[in-house]
Parts: C-alpha cells; structure tokens; sequence
C-alpha cells in the first residue's frame, strides 16, 4: 500500500525558514513527479511547486524565489525549503505524488496526510 509522509511543519516568525519532507513508500515501480500543494483556512487548495523526473521545477507565483523544492528519486522523496516566510503562507501543506505507478501495474495519483505550518509573531 502507497503511502506519503509528510514532516518538518510548525510555527516560525515572519521572514523565517521551515523545511518540510516527504516520503514516499510501498511497492514503488516509478513516480512522474513529486511536490507540494497548501490549503489555507477558507480557501482552496493551490499548488505550491512540483519537482519531475526530467529535473523540470513548477512553482507558485507567490512562492517563486522564497520557495525550493528538491528531491531524491531513489528515496522517492521530496523536500520544500522555504524562506522569507510570511503570514500569508500559513496553511496546511500536502505532499503530492502525480502518476505514481507499482509494480503490480496500479497507477495513481497519492495525497500525504497534510503538515501544518503556521507563520506568526
């Protein structure tokens, strides 16, 4: 069974840095790419930035140049740096894992639990 494990969430002032990770286990054959989405209180879930097999990066307008994402294919894991943090940021982040496929030929997209982050004086 897939799943995705999300860690590194908290509360940090404004202007500070947090890192979240994510890993992702079970019966692993390949992923296309592995990222980050965020869900505000009262707002939809938006995509934060991604990270593909091609090396490829996707980010938010907001997020760009405060924000990297990384990762490591053969841990299938991915990492989110984020810096000059601000009180708009403060949401629950989600890991993301976009056509996960086992080995047993099942193909998915998967969802971590969500990792709170709070950006406050």
């Amino acid at each position: 069974q897939v799943q995705l494990v999300e860690s590194g969430g908290g509360l940090v002032q404004p202007g500070g840095s947090l890192r979240l990770s994510c890993a992702a286990s079970g019966s692993i054959f390949s992923i296309n790419g592995m990222g980050w989405y965020r869900q505000a209180p009262g707002k939809q879930r938006e995509k934060v930035a991604m990270i593909y097999n091609s090396g490829s990066t996707h980010y938010a307008d907001s997020v760009e140049g405060r924000f990297t994402v990384s990762g490591d294919n053969a841990k299938n894991t991915v990492y989110l740096q984020m810096n000059s943090l601000k009180p708009d940021d403060t949401a629950v982040y989600y890991c993301y894992a976009d056509d996960l496929i086992e080995y047993s030929g099942a193909r998915d997209d998967y969802w971590g639990q969500g990792t709170p982050v709070t950006v406050s004086s």
